[in-house]
């Protein structure tokens, strides 16, 4: 499962110039990869489309590549016979078990690869989804991951599948230095024991560093600081100048690539080339999500596939005209994902097939072509009252909402009291009042310190407030 985009906040930047011709000398493959963007297809949405429609989906908006968070066979099998990259990952959980024993990793590579060796382009394999973010798994699976990816490109090699490239995705907070870009540094915990043997491996096999990079996280936890218009890599925005190297930046997301890029120079892999594995903007979220909207997500796509259509490759200031193969997040608004409700927002298509926006991922459909946008109505901070309520049509699920409601007042003793008998917001008839009590009331404690109002898709935000008579519902100003 990916992990909430809100637990990679990071601001990022970067540095040091590397001529074009020595960039391609150490890693000529990187010259022949499309530069047309590609889309994640993640699965964690109710009644989604068929991956035959998906397919059709992805080449509707022109996409080059498409990326997976597992090896789905029904995907791959509706990809056969199409001209679209595929990528696709080892789960995090079997990352152990493939650094333990090649016999393993070789059976996963025949099981999940082989049957597709001629008929489905695979492009990349990655091994697991931001490791370096999930500490629960610092000793189990971080010192494993690049004996499991040389495993894994070993086993590539004996089924000859040898096109494919191995790599893993890590979010922008493997980096604890990031600004300035010329800055941009590994943590410390990782830098020496994870980060140098696994880009020593990328060099030698000419792979990628894959990274999840979101302008939008930057820009929201800190609007104050960061123009909106920067941050969408729109014309004219505001410039910045890094002090140290001199270089301009224009958009949010080339410094954030180049901090990346001078983290990697620091410790002497600077002609290592990027893949973004994931970028995007929400479409969507929460009273207390600012920026989440349509108009943001389409901008910020749309300038994101003209600038990577360019001939010739722009790059960074730092990696000027370097081809920077990248992967748009995501395919489908996904509602059962955890979290925040920008997690559930950043779909090009709503689960039922239709678009949420206009956007050609090949990046030659002028913006005059689409139908016109819905205008932001959350691009400064909402400053009124905010509840977390049970969601509507919720009625019929009263084991889940009773299971919600344990859960809620077993967090918060002593606040669930005006729900039981006897108190003055007790209603023996309605499961749906009581959860809305109980989630508020959980949600008011702990949102400041990351609870959110979800509870598996129970539980959703209203500013209409839910109090009745004296019932009265607690709220904070978001």
């Amino acid at each position: 499962m990916r992990r909430p985009r809100t637990q990679m906040a990071r601001l990022l930047f970067l540095p040091l110039m590397l001529p074009l011709v020595l960039l391609f000398a150490a890693h000529p493959v990187q010259a022949a990869v499309s530069s047309t963007l590609g889309i994640n297809y993640g699965q964690l949405g109710k009644d989604l489309p068929s991956p035959s429609r998906a397919v059709q989906l992805i080449r509707s908006v022109r996409a080059a590549r498409v990326k997976l968070y597992d090896a789905n066979p029904a995907i791959l099998s509706a990809l056969v016979g199409t001209p679209l990259q595929a990528s696709v990952m080892l789960p995090n959980q079997l990352i152990p078990d493939a650094a333990a024993n090649q016999s393993f990793a070789d059976h996963w590579v025949a099981s999940n690869l082989l049957p597709f060796r001629s008929s489905v382009h695979i492009r990349f394999l990655l091994v697991g989804n931001e490791i370096l973010s999930d500490y629960s798994v610092r000793n189990s699976t971080w010192p494993h991951l690049v004996t499991a990816m040389e495993r894994l490109r070993r086993s590539l090699k004996t089924h000859s599948l040898r096109r494919v490239k191995v790599g893993t995705t890590l979010a922008m907070d493997a980096l604890g230095t990031s600004f300035p870009p010329s800055a941009g540094a590994f943590r410390p915990d990782v830098a020496q024991s994870v980060m140098a043997p696994m880009l020593r491996f990328l060099r030698r096999s000419r792979s990628f560093y894959f990274v999840d990079v979101y302008p939008y996280l930057a820009w929201a936890a800190n609007p104050d600081a960061i123009a909106l218009d920067y941050a969408l890599m729109e014309q004219g925005a505001k410039t910045y100048t890094d002090p140290a190297s001199g270089l301009l930046y224009t958009n949010l997301l080339e410094q954030q690539l180049d901090a990346v890029y001078a983290a990697m120079t620091r410790l002497g892999f600077r002609d290592v080339p990027l893949v973004i594995a994931e970028t995007g903007w929400p479409n969507g979220g929460d009273y207390d999500q600012i920026g989440a909207n349509v108009y943001n997500a389409a901008i910020y796509n749309r300038n994101l596939a003209r600038r990577l259509a360019a001939k010739p490759p722009i790059g960074t200031p730092a990696r000027p005209f370097t081809v920077i193969p990248t992967f748009v997040f995501a395919l489908f608004n996904e509602d059962q994902k955890p979290g925040p409700g920008t997690e559930r927002h950043w779909g090009l298509f709503h689960p039922n097939g239709t678009a949420v926006y206009g956007v050609d991922l090949a990046g030659r459909t002028p913006d005059a072509a689409f139908a016109p946008l819905p205008a932001p109505t959350n691009n400064e901070p909402y400053r009124g009252k905010i509840w977390c309520v049970a969601a509507a049509g919720k009625e019929a699920n009263v084991t889940d909402l009773g299971a919600a409601v344990a859960y809620a007042c077993g967090q918060v003793p002593g606040a669930c009291g005006a729900i039981k008998p006897g108190g003055k917001c007790y209603r023996a008839d309605s499961a749906v009042w009581h959860a809305s009590y109980a989630f508020n009331a959980y949600w008011q404690q702990f949102r400041r310190t990351g609870g959110t109002c979800f509870f598996n898709g129970l539980a959703a935000q209203t500013i209409q407030d839910p109090s009745v008579g004296s019932c009265k519902f607690p709220s904070l100003a978001s």
